[in-house]
């Protein structure tokens, strides 16, 4: 007998009333709010416009539900359809069972996000490094779902935070009571992966789709040993779970992905991106046109009454009593008295000799 233990829950399902509330759907969900609240934050701080991440997992959150349903069944079809399946062919569609493969949520999600991306002009490696650490959080938040579940925990063990499983589930070893908490153990994986993927991705500016491969590279790894772990029935392959090669597959396209962009430094299109004019608040933006001819007529009002004031203080200095000073004006007309003269002064400019009136004072008297 072990020292110590985890124990699991009694139940995973709560009911307000006639409607059930699952543990396995909560913490999915939790995870989702997690992943485009992060995912909101670090596109603002990026430059783009607030909003974006919302919208894109409109499309992103539905896509990934059903890729990661149609993994889970593809993969392990013999769970639905086999001629010794535990589960009727029906069960397929019960997604609050458990069964969501990530790697199916990843690719049809991210079909999801390709189609919003091109809709709003958005580069998708831009998006992908932006939510790759709230991907990978959101997994290990969703994790806890297979705690409540009771399911996809790894072999025996008598280390103190076995896992307690009741008897008779799948995977579970007669005369055996803990076992492996692999959910425990991605979840603190795949957190610690998110938190190390924002330091490195802000550390050295990786762009154009690294931090996501990152994010695969790294995921991958930890999945690779969990998955070694873990005694629930699956299909193998050459002595491997299909996850297992899965993971070795996904790591080396990852790893080669991230090395043939390292030289790539072209910009990456946020879409609009707002400016202050697009700050105002549509909910009164009649109230706040209404202000802004306000203050134009204001600012009118205010330039007239300056220009008035500059002519009475004109006038005033004039002293000519509110009456309008007359303005200077310069007679270029020829003078018939001295025709000559202005012809000769003519000529002077024209050769670029420039007298100055004390010069030609001295030089008369000198005459």
């Amino acid at each position: 007998m072990p020292l110590a233990s985890i124990p699991s829950p009694p139940e995973g399902v709560w009911h307000l009333g006639p409607v059930p509330l699952r543990a396995y759907a909560l913490c999915i969900m939790l995870g989702v709010v997690v992943a485009v609240w992060l995912g909101e934050r670090r596109w603002r701080a990026r430059g783009g416009a607030p909003g974006t991440i919302i919208d894109l997992a409109v499309w992103a959150v539905p896509f990934g539900l059903v890729g990661g349903r149609l993994y889970h069944v593809i993969t392990d079809w013999q769970l639905y359809f086999g001629p010794d399946a535990p589960n009727r062919p029906i069960e397929a569609l019960y997604i609050w069972n458990g069964g969501l493969g990530i790697w199916g949520a990843v690719a049809l999600g991210g079909v999801g996000v390709w189609i919003a991306c091109r809709r709003r002009g958005i580069s998708l490696s831009a998006i992908a490094d932006t939510i790759a650490p709230g991907i990978v959080i959101a997994q290990g938040i969703g994790r806890w779902g297979n705690y409540f579940n009771q399911e996809l925990f790894g072999g025996p063990t008598d280390l103190p935070w076995g896992l307690e499983i009741e008897p008779g589930r799948p995977g579970t070893v007669p005369g055996e009571a803990t076992y492996h908490p692999t959910f425990l153990y991605e979840s603190i994986w795949d957190i610690a992966l998110g938190l190390v993927l924002i330091w490195i991705g802000g550390r050295f500016a990786l762009r154009h789709g690294r931090v996501f491969a990152l994010y695969v590279a790294g995921y991958t790894v930890g999945r690779f040993w969990i998955e070694g772990l873990r005694s629930d029935p699956a299909n193998v392959i050459f002595g491997m779970r299909v996850n297992e090669w899965v993971s070795i597959l996904l790591f080396i396209g990852a790893v080669a992905y991230f090395w043939l962009t390292r030289d790539k430094t072209t910009e990456e299109s946020l879409g609009v991106v707002p400016g202050p004019e697009d700050d105002a608040d549509p909910v009164h933006a009649a109230d706040q046109a209404d202000e802004g001819a306000e203050g134009g007529h204001k600012g009118d009002s205010e330039a007239g009454g300056e220009q008035s004031g500059s002519a009475e203080d004109d006038d005033g200095a004039g002293g000519s009593g509110g009456g309008t000073r007359p303005v200077a004006t310069v007679d270029d007309s020829p003078d018939p008295a001295h025709s000559g003269d202005q012809a000769v002064d003519a000529d002077d400019k024209a050769e670029g000799k420039v007298v100055s009136p004390t010069v030609a004072e001295s030089e008369a008297g000198q005459k």
